[in-house]
């Protein structure tokens, strides 16, 4: 092959990349999430009562803690009113499990444990009691197994409390 044929195959390859890359790098990709359950136009105000803890262990954080994240969460990301008596939303709801289990074992002592906290939500629309629903929400927390239990505490409650603010919220007010 002539040293012209070569080059010109070269500069071919090297257009066509160009061109490639120039195509790609205009490409544009939309994605995007949509809400697949609306906050209904009549509806304007919600509740949330005080999350109560019914669990065999209480921690005395929690639920003063997730009562008002959760409040704040619906202000902050909907357009809905608090209010404190009658309301289009009514959230309630308590916690119904707090323990602690082992769940790695290093020679014969423990080295892993793992703090579960389940929580039942009851939410009420009481613009359409067909959209009414009560969720078991259930999250678990590793924690070091050289920690005590107050010791994870202090550690992961504000990881308990933002996890179940937003396993709340999303149940309201998505479809996932």
């Amino acid at each position: 092959m002539s040293a012209w044929f070569l080059k010109k195959q070269k500069l071919n390859t090297y257009l066509f990349s160009i061109i490639l890359l120039s195509l790609f790098n205009f490409a544009t990709c939309k994605y995007s999430f949509k809400d697949t359950s609306p906050i209904p136009v009549e509806v304007k105000t919600f509740k949330v009562n005080y999350l109560e803890n019914k669990a065999s262990y209480v921690n005395p954080q929690l639920s003063p803690q997730l009562t008002e994240k959760v409040k704040q969460k619906i202000i902050n990301t909907t357009r809905l009113t608090q209010v404190n008596d009658e309301a289009h939303y009514d959230i309630s709801g308590y916690f119904t499990q707090y323990t602690t289990s082992t769940i790695s074992i290093s020679g014969s002592n423990a080295s892993g444990n793992r703090l579960t906290v389940g929580f039942h939500l009851i939410f009420k629309n009481t613009l359409d009691d067909k959209k009414d629903f009560e969720a078991d929400l259930l999250r678990s927390f590793d924690f070091d197994a050289n920690l005590s239990l107050t010791q994870a505490e202090a550690e992961l409650t504000n990881d308990i409390v933002k996890s179940l603010s937003d396993d709340i919220f999303n149940k309201i007010f998505s479809n996932w």
